[in-house]
This record gives C-alpha cells, sequence and structure tokens, in this order.
C-alpha cells in the first residue's frame, strides 16, 4: 500500500504533535500519531452542524459558535444551512490548521473561510466561553468538535471543556433555547449526566462516519432549558 505523505506538522500547546498527511486524494490529521480525521470519513462531522444548528437554521440572523475547524466539513455544512445573515465565529487552537484550511484543505469543504459570515478566532474556545458566559448570552448554538470524545486526548487541555465549570460556561454563553452539540468518537453515559447536571436537556444522536457505512460516531444535543 502507497504510504502517506507528510505535508506539514505543528505542535498543540500542550506539545502534542499535529500532523497532515495525504495519500493520493485523501487527506489525514493526527495528534500524536494517533488518527484525528480524514477526508474520506466526514459524514458525522456534517451531522454536528446539521443536528446542532436545526433550531438557528429558522433564524433571521443567528450566531453560532464552533470549536475546532477541523478540516472545515462542520464548518461548510453550517453555512448551507444558515441564513445569509448568520454570523459563525470558529475558535480554533492551533493557527497551522487554519492555514492548512486556507491552503491544502481549503477545496475539501468548497473554501468554507472565504464566506463572509465566517469569524476566526486563534483561541482556546474555552477561554472564548469563559469570556463570554461572564457578559451575555450570545450564541444560538455551540458546535464543538475539539477532540475524540469527553475523554480528551489531542490536548489536556480539552477535558476543562468537559467539565461541570466548561459545561457551565456553555451554558451560560447560549441564547434561550440554544444548543450545545458535541461531537465523539463514542457515548459515555457519564457525560450524558454531567450534561444534565449542568441544567441542560440532552437528547443523542448516532450517526455513521461515512453515509451509511463505518463506525458509529455520537452526537451529543444539549439544549439550555
Amino acid at each position: 500500500m502507497k504510504p502517506f505523505e507528510l505535508l506539514a506538522q505543528a505542535q498543540s500547546p500542550d506539545g502534542t504533535a499535529i500532523q497532515l498527511k495525504r495519500r493520493d486524494d485523501e487527506f489525514v490529521i493526527l495528534a500524536g500519531g494517533r488518527h484525528l480525521m480524514s477526508s474520506r470519513t466526514h459524514a458525522s462531522e456534517e451531522s454536528l452542524a446539521t443536528f446542532g444548528c436545526r433550531r438557528a437554521a429558522a433564524l433571521p440572523h443567528p450566531t453560532i459558535l464552533i470549536g475546532g475547524l477541523g478540516m472545515g466539513y462542520t464548518l461548510r455544512a453550517a453555512l448551507d444551512l444558515l441564513s445569509p445573515r448568520a454570523t459563525i465565529l470558529v475558535a480554533e487552537l492551533i493557527p497551522e490548521i487554519v492555514d492548512w484550511n486556507r491552503g491544502p484543505l481549503a477545496h475539501l469543504a468548497r473554501h468554507p473561510l472565504a464566506d463572509p459570515r465566517v469569524r476566526i478566532e486563534i483561541t482556546d474556545v474555552v477561554a472564548l466561553l469563559g469570556a463570554k458566559s461572564a457578559s451575555r448570552a450570545e450564541f444560538d448554538s455551540i458546535l464543538l468538535d475539539v477532540d475524540n470524545a469527553p475523554a480528551a486526548f489531542t490536548d489536556s487541555a480539552n477535558a476543562h471543556l468537559y467539565s461541570p465549570s466548561g459545561l457551565a460556561a456553555a451554558h451560560a454563553s447560549l441564547t434561550p433555547g440554544g444548543t450545545l452539540a458535541l461531537w465523539s468518537a463514542h457515548e459515555d453515559r457519564q457525560f450524558t449526566h454531567r450534561l444534565r447536571a449542568a441544567n441542560f436537556t440532552v437528547h443523542l444522536e448516532h450517526t455513521r462516519a461515512h453515509a451509511n457505512k463505518g463506525p458509529r460516531h455520537t452526537i451529543y444535543l444539549a439544549q439550555k432549558s
């Protein structure tokens, strides 16, 4: 089998090596040598926006926060759903990932960063949520795809996002009836209990990684009462 070609690499704030590789028309991003995402299996990333923006899609000028840019598939799906007057803020911790989405990955999701509705902030989404919750509820939907599961491995700092204080900040940042949607490689019942303890109404969706095949991923949908 043809090996993957290393295109670029970066480092997360906690020192985890992040690599961008390509084999033929497939692109992959790895974290610490472990597979994080692939351009061939992105249906569940799109489902994160489809499920997470259901309510926001009916609003005339919704404001959305996406934590984690990835390969741009969640952002593209949100753009396709939302009003021309929507505002989408993308918080990405690793600046090189933004550069890759403007460069070799740009075509995969049809150049979503070129859309005028999009604003990028190179920041930790945890810090951004903390700042927003201290001011006012702003977001109609918060879509989070910053790690493989509530047991974070890409960046140890992500663990705070799934903690009671992190979930409280997300709750405070949502408008009434707003949705917090989180992507996970698998279901974690303890995390479901944690969401309910943070005063969310919780529903889970299970979706395939690629169309109707591949591994099942979990989308947590937590609505602010």
